[in-house]
């Protein structure tokens, strides 16, 4: 298990932390726990985005610190993730989270799929 700063991988804004760290406080995460960040295959452009609050990594995990909130990312799924920006967005249409991509060269209309 590697530890890393954001400036190298994954950053999650200020208000993206707020909001996951309500939800991990709301369902008694640990201090331990973190946020799972994932890219799976799927959705309409090929690749799907995937969150979920975890009690530990995995042994093969990066573990990114981003504004205070570690983040557990898998070796697959960082070779897509450098210098994303993960924030959450509240429109008249809902809220949630959103994710800023610069390796990604295309996308669709719901926001969580990717093509590189």
């Amino acid at each position: 298990m590697e530890t890393q700063n954001a400036i190298s991988g994954v950053n999650v804004t200020a208000t993206a932390v707020a909001e996951v760290r309500r939800y991990m406080e709301e369902n008694g995460a640990t201090e331990a726990s973190g946020l799972r960040v994932g890219v799976l295959p799927g959705g309409c452009s090929g690749f799907q985005y995937g969150l979920n609050i975890e009690d530990e990594p995995a042994e093969d995990d990066l573990v990114i610190e981003s504004n205070g909130l570690r983040l557990f990312v898998d070796p697959f799924s960082m070779q897509y993730l450098g210098g994303v920006e993960i924030d959450y967005v509240t429109t008249f249409q809902g809220s949630g989270f959103t994710f800023n991509n610069p390796n990604a060269s295309g996308g669709c209309g719901c926001g969580s799929s990717f093509t590189v």
